[in-house]
């Protein structure tokens, strides 16, 4: 399965990544380029435990029966639901989040399972390093679809 553990599905992500345009059109959802790039690096820095977040109550009664779905071989909806959190709808700058997204995915790939974050995630409760590697390389490549790329 695909994780941003494993050094060949992390530089095909930052390849990717380094073809996104600041005029790339999006193909579904509401958020413009620069602000998928910013919501993309608020879940990256969740979980390397620089901005933890309160779990959703929600979450604590039903988060853990859809984690399985959540890191499986299938891809992630178009328009699903986006935690409150992590919506973004204020004007970013986009080079400075591409930039930053880099350097965030690169952190979180040195850092390695070893020293992820032990918080959990808002909705789905505690994440092993392999479901938060799965999940970051998921939720990467379900916007990069999104907007082209």
């Amino acid at each position: 399965m695909n994780n941003l553990y494993n050094q060949i599905d992390c530089e095909e992500i930052l390849k990717r990544l380094d073809n996104i345009q600041p005029n790339a059109v999006r193909q579904w959802g509401k958020m413009d380029v620069s602000q998928m790039l910013a919501h993309l690096n608020a879940f990256l820095e969740t979980s390397l435990g620089k901005k933890p977040q309160k779990r959703m109550l929600i979450g604590r009664i039903l988060g853990r029966f859809f984690v399985r779905r959540y890191v499986s071989e299938k891809q992630f909806s178009k328009n699903g639901p986006t935690g409150k959190n992590y919506i973004i709808t204020n004007q970013q700058n986009f080079e400075k989040e591409k930039t930053k997204a880099i350097q965030l995915i690169g952190q979180f790939y040195e850092i390695g399972p070893e020293k992820c974050t032990k918080l959990p995630h808002p909705f789905f409760g505690y994440l092993t390093p392999n479901e938060w590697a799965i999940a970051q390389w998921k939720h990467f490549d379900h916007h990069l679809r999104q907007f082209g790329v």
